[in-house]
């Protein structure tokens, strides 16, 4: 056990000095260079990079779907954050537009199911939580 300590230590040391000769690399640069240093460190520098900043994002539907619905005046949404407590929704549409992307059609109310047994925080019994996992899948998912 110690001596598995002391190779991550000396491993994380390994890491922090090559981050800081790194570092130290880049600076020298900068100095040498001014402010061409940047056209060694970045690619395609004059390149249209900033006027098409964020045309490469990827659209979701399914995860806006979820995120809007969690938050929305539905009973169904109401009765998942009423039983979810402090778990983050963010954190729990991330995990339910996987479980939905994932399952097949047949078994995306099983998958619901089991992501929200995993984040509510108070005790349901299984009918009320397939209950609320399928009319989840009814309203949500038909959506997108």
């Amino acid at each position: 056990m110690v001596n598995q300590q002391q190779t991550n230590n000396s491993a994380q040391l390994e890491n922090l000095t090559e981050a800081l000769a790194a570092a130290r690399n880049m600076q020298q640069d900068w100095l040498n260079y001014g402010l061409n240093f940047v056209h060694i460190y970045v690619e395609d520098v004059e390149g249209d990079w900033l006027e098409t900043w964020g045309d490469d994002e990827i659209s979701n539907p399914l995860f806006d779907t979820i995120k809007d619905f969690l938050v929305s005046d539905d009973d169904v949404a109401i009765k998942i954050r009423k039983y979810v407590g402090d778990t983050s929704l963010f954190d729990l549409a991330v995990d339910l537009e996987e479980g939905l992307r994932i399952s097949r059609d047949n078994e995306k109310t099983s998958a619901v199911k089991d992501i929200l047994a995993s984040d509510i925080d108070l005790d349901i019994d299984d009918l009320e939580l397939l209950d609320l996992a399928n009319d989840f899948v009814d309203k949500c998912y038909c959506r997108s």
